[in-house]
């Protein structure tokens, strides 16, 4: 993240949720096409803070995303710490700068979930990945 990122994203506020759990961890993946790694890249340097809103109203914490060379791929990490995990996720399908967000980003994806045709509709579009192993404290 660049420093005018990240001190935009520490200027954000951030609401006061109750903390329901200690976090479900999350890890999703998707293949981000070559020529469009640069631009991904710019975007998400300056995520719009209406998104970051939407992301923090639905309890999602400690969210980064990982470019891996080798094989184009993207891997998203997060924490979610609410309890209704289904609804959350439509709230933030429903909030219209997220709309916009993915109109924007995902045709520099491409997804590995069977049948997706993008991040409102389908299946899903970031692939789920298992966790096999984890280290506490």
């Amino acid at each position: 993240m660049s420093n005018s990122a990240a001190a935009a994203n520490a200027s954000l506020p951030f609401p006061e949720l109750p903390k329901t759990n200690e976090g479900k961890r999350i890890c999703q993946v998707v293949k981000v096409r070559p020529e469009h790694l640069e631009e991904y890249k710019k975007v998400h340097a300056n995520v719009w803070p209406e998104v970051l809103g939407a992301l923090r109203k639905a309890h999602v914490v400690d969210y980064s995303i990982h470019f891996f060379e080798p094989h184009n791929l993207l891997i998203a990490h997060m924490r979610y710490i609410g309890n209704d995990f289904k609804k959350d996720m439509a709230g933030i399908a429903e909030n219209e700068a997220t709309k916009r967000w993915w109109a924007l980003t995902d045709g520099m994806q491409e997804s590995f979930v069977p049948g997706a045709t993008g991040s409102e509709s389908g299946p899903g579009w970031w692939l789920n990945a298992e966790e096999v192993f984890r280290m506490e404290g």
